[in-house]
């Protein structure tokens, strides 16, 4: 057997497809560069390990399962000054996932709040977090059907697994009496243990309409703004000023 069907056969053993298919152009660049094993080696090795990388970063963003993939340097700050676009690229660090912090966008309809989420969720996927999003509706019937199955503490463990959870559109949709306390639970049972980034278009005081019961409200609110970054988007539908801008552009 050859020494390059030999090579084949280990780096596919070892699994190493980069490797592979990168060491013959690499030996004839080290032989023209008249480089040492240990520079080719290297070589080879970062290769495989950059192509590692980014494969997991596509597993990561696959299973994140976004609707639509948005990211921050696409969002136009000057759309809403409310908000502090230095705080976000301090933010998109993921200094905040590693200390349990929350992530709390209020505002109306049309704000960008999705779009801001979703960036943020992206810079945190190049960060090497595991994120998820499910809009808010969507987690209340899956946390209904693991209740009805009793399941409850199996999904709260593989939902526990991600690092940063997204959940969107907290307060479009009204819940039942038994899914208002299945979410309580859920966001309960990441106080501390894991962030989450939520999007709402309903103020804090309307937030008991939601889950209908005062004091479980103030509970809820007491945790996930303890250690949380808030960030209040107000004025007009910040689609319909892009919209415009963008209309206003090509004429």
């Amino acid at each position: 057997m050859t020494t390059e069907l030999l090579l084949d056969h280990l780096t596919r053993q070892l699994r190493m497809p980069t490797l592979a298919k990168q060491y013959r152009s690499l030996a004839r660049e080290a032989e023209e560069h008249n480089l040492r094993y240990e520079d080719y080696l290297l070589a080879l090795l970062e290769a495989e390990a950059q192509s590692r990388e980014e494969n997991q970063r596509q597993r990561r963003l696959k299973q994140a399962r976004f609707p639509v993939h948005k990211t921050l340097d696409t969002y136009d700050f000057s759309l809403m000054p409310s908000l502090n676009r230095n705080h976000f690229l301090t933010l998109a660090k993921g200094e905040f996932v590693r200390k349990k912090e929350n992530v709390i966008f209020l505002g109306n309809s049309g704000t960008g709040k999705t779009h801001l989420a979703i960036g943020l969720g992206i810079e945190m996927i190049q960060n090497g977090f595991k994120t998820k999003f499910i809009t808010a509706s969507e987690l209340v019937e899956e946390l209904l059907t693991a209740y009805e199955e009793q399941k409850l503490s199996v999904l709260e463990k593989r939902w526990l697994k991600f690092d940063v959870v997204i959940v969107d559109e907290l307060g479009y949709v009204p819940f039942s009496k038994t899914g208002a306390e299945l979410l309580f639970q859920f966001f309960s049972s990441r106080y501390e243990r894991a962030s989450l980034i939520l999007t709402t278009n309903l103020e804090f005081n309307e937030w008991t309409n939601l889950f209908g019961d005062e004091k479980m409200t103030a509970a809820l609110l007491d945790r996930l703004t303890h250690r949380c970054h808030i960030h209040l988007l107000n004025g007009e539908s910040y689609r319909f000023r892009q919209s415009m801008k963008r209309q206003e552009d090509e004429r």
